[in-house]
């Protein structure tokens, strides 16, 4: 008798990539135990290029740098689900490859880690206000959206590229007393087991003694597109892992980054975009909200509509903000 031949998922071979891979095939595992998975590790052009910055002031950037060669493998049959941090997928995909299901997402919010207890002072008791910084604080950020909006809360910060794995850029911000702080999405410091603890200090494995964290609210930092979620990628018309990727969507999390994106696609931007948008279920109803450092001052915008229009929901505010 024939054996069927195993699943594979593809995945990039980062700490957080195998978390979040290994979290899928636990999945699977638990949903079809009679069907046997394994893990593909595929090396990326964003992970060669780990070191070199990936957002240069006045230059478009290739899309696809952690996904170009996960897609291939599934394209040339060599893995059959392909799993992504949902905000490194282009809004486009290549012929032949869909979004077949998103897991449930963790929590979208930012986090500003430092060093120095009284480094952060808080502005006001409204949660829109940020935290106050010195005028003179060095925060190391590479992403177009956080530095904006940073900027927009602390206008006097200077703001430093910095690139690496979650870990390492914790290290490089302990070990360079250059550096005041840095921001990492919580989802992120959260599956890799780092947690942040009641009196605000950061820790886990290997994670540098003495570094404290706090959570940037939605309202200060508005997520960038697809931030908590995971997204799994597979061929179109494959019936295998179409009935696999059923039991992995989550239906609530994908109607909120189907507007996300149909938001970011619309703005004709990438995931680094000076560009956030956030979406979430509130009464039944997709209320979304988005801001935009694209194109001259900053603009804000945000909309209710149905469940079912999403996509709708998403072109709406691209298009109030392009105005």
């Amino acid at each position: 008798m024939k054996t069927e031949r195993a699943i594979s998922i593809a995945t990039r071979g980062s700490a957080l990539a195998l978390a979040q891979a290994n979290a899928i095939l636990d999945q699977c595992r638990k949903a079809f135990p009679k069907l046997s998975f394994e893990l593909n590790i595929v090396k990326t052009t964003g992970d060669k290029f780990q070191t070199a910055s990936l957002a240069l002031e006045g230059q478009s950037l290739p899309k696809g740098l952690f996904t170009k060669e996960l897609e291939v493998a599934l394209l040339e049959g060599k893995a059959d689900l392909a799993v992504h941090s949902l905000k490194d997928l282009p809004t486009e995909l290549p012929a032949g490859l869909e979004l077949g299901a998103v897991a449930k997402r963790a929590d979208a919010r930012d986090v500003l880690v430092y060093r120095d207890a009284n480094f952060v002072k808080s502005r006001t008791n409204h949660k829109d206000a940020g935290p106050q910084l010195p005028g003179d604080a060095v925060v190391a950020s590479s992403s177009t959206r956080r530095r904006a909006q940073l900027l927009m809360h602390n206008p006097g910060i200077k703001i430093i590229e910095i690139r690496g794995n979650v870990l390492t850029r914790m290290i490089k911000l302990a070990e360079n007393p250059e550096l005041d702080a840095t921001v990492l999405a919580l989802a992120g410091i959260t599956r890799l087991n780092f947690r942040i603890t009641p009196e605000g200090r950061m820790v886990g494995d290997e994670v540098p003694d003495g570094l404290l964290a706090v959570i940037l609210e939605t309202e200060v930092m508005l997520p960038c597109v697809g931030q908590g979620a995971i997204g799994i990628e597979v061929r179109t018309g494959d019936a295998r892992t179409g009935a696999i990727c059923e039991q992995l969507n989550h239906i609530e999390t994908l109607q909120c980054v189907t507007a996300e994106r149909a938001f970011l696609a619309a703005m004709g931007g990438g995931c680094q975009s000076p560009v956030a948008a956030y979406a979430e279920n509130i009464a039944n109803q997709l209320w979304m909200r988005a801001i935009s450092f694209a194109n001259g001052p900053v603009r804000r915008s945000d909309a209710k509509r149905p469940l079912t229009e999403a996509v709708q929901l998403g072109q709406q505010i691209a298009a109030e903000l392009r105005r």
